[in-house]
């Protein structure tokens, strides 16, 4: 279980294709504090260390999941965002995030918006009916707040902060992005179905 909230930007120094994809990711952790077999989200995506080094971390990334997400993309000298597993006593300061991608989005425009960026990306259609205004969606493994929605478009604001501290600073128009629709939003949906 994570937060949304990153603590890290890691870089990929490495990919190799075993069946399953593997791929080393070198990061600021303190890895001596982290097991093998624990989960980071990377990108958004919870994926478990079988693997480390001093600043390093290897992950193997099954066919399925890249199937589903943007790890495909992934290659030497690519920046994801980075957050370790929630521990018990931890602030909660986005919202509760799985780490399990439930499609892609597109980055469709952006635009500065005073010293933020509007960022517009569209939804897949399936999941589009749980982006509401106002509410929370994971994107690349960061919690954000939605503007607007508009049929499957939705769009973000990124303050300097989070373009700063995450990879969002290097987005561009046309960039498939990790989403995780809201939890709460899958639940509350799920009942109103069965109500109906």
């Amino acid at each position: 279980m994570f937060t949304g909230i990153v603590t890290d930007i890691g870089t990929i120094q490495k990919t190799e294709d075993r069946g399953d994809l593997r791929a080393r990711i070198s990061c600021s952790y303190d890895m001596s504090g982290i097991d093998l077999g624990a989960s980071i989200a990377s990108d958004g995506v919870c994926l478990t260390v079988v693997a480390k080094g001093d600043d390093w971390y290897d992950v193997d990334i099954s066919a399925e999941t890249v199937s589903k997400t943007n790890l495909d993309s992934w290659k030497a000298g690519k920046r994801v965002n980075l957050e370790r597993a929630l521990k018990l006593g931890d602030e909660l300061g986005g919202h509760i995030v799985s780490g399990h991608v439930d499609g892609l989005a597109t980055i469709t425009q952006m635009q500065d918006d005073g010293d933020s960026t509007r960022v517009t990306l569209t939804a897949p259609k399936d999941l589009a009916k749980f982006i509401a205004q106002k509410g929370s969606v994971t994107l690349n493994g960061a919690s954000l707040t939605v503007n607007g929605v508009t049929g499957c478009d939705f769009d973000i604001n990124f303050i300097p902060h989070t373009k700063n501290h995450t990879t969002w600073g290097d987005a561009a128009v046309g960039d498939r992005v990790n989403l995780e629709i809201d939890t709460l939003a899958r639940y509350v949906a799920r009942l109103a179905e069965m109500q109906g």
